[in-house]
């Protein structure tokens, strides 16, 4: 998948964020890609609304695409989030056998794709996904770096 691609993923991603946060919940989104490049699961954070902290914006979208495809495995699928998957999210992704996790904002206090832990390529792991990471950065970080001034502010 062109890097092109996961650009206009990303954008998609970063509208669901935007839409977590105007439901009172951290901006964080993501969507699944099909074989094709085209969106077949989208999520967004929902723990405040769903009052569900398993409700994390990558589990709904592996969620949805499973029920897309009749299938819990997302074999050549790709899992785009604006943020780093933490270490649910990312064991989620494993076990959903994504081909590529693609992330924005790197999270150096929980992710788990790199940062702080490397669940997605743990070589214990009997599949690992193609881990891309810093795709629209910046957008990604600006919008959580908003978003908890004010939560501070407020």
């Amino acid at each position: 998948m062109p890097a092109a691609d996961h650009a206009a993923l990303m954008r998609a991603a970063l509208q669901q964020a935007e839409l977590a946060e105007r439901h009172g919940d951290v901006p964080v989104g993501a969507v699944v890609a099909g074989p094709d490049g085209t969106v077949i699961g989208v999520g967004r954070n929902r723990r405040e609304e769903l009052h569900d902290p398993t409700a994390h914006a990558e589990v709904i979208a592996l969620r949805e695409a499973g029920r897309v495809l009749g299938s819990w495995r997302l074999t050549a699928c790709t899992l785009v989030v604006t943020l780093e998957p933490c270490t649910m999210c990312a064991g989620a992704a494993v076990l959903a056998r994504v081909d590529r996790v693609v992330y924005g904002a790197a999270d150096p206090k929980a992710g788990a794709a790199g940062s702080l832990w490397d669940v997605v390529r743990d070589r214990r792991l009997n599949h690992r996904p193609e881990v891309i990471a810093g795709v629209l950065a910046t957008e990604c970080s600006d919008l959580l770096l908003a978003f908890f001034a004010r939560d501070r502010d407020g």
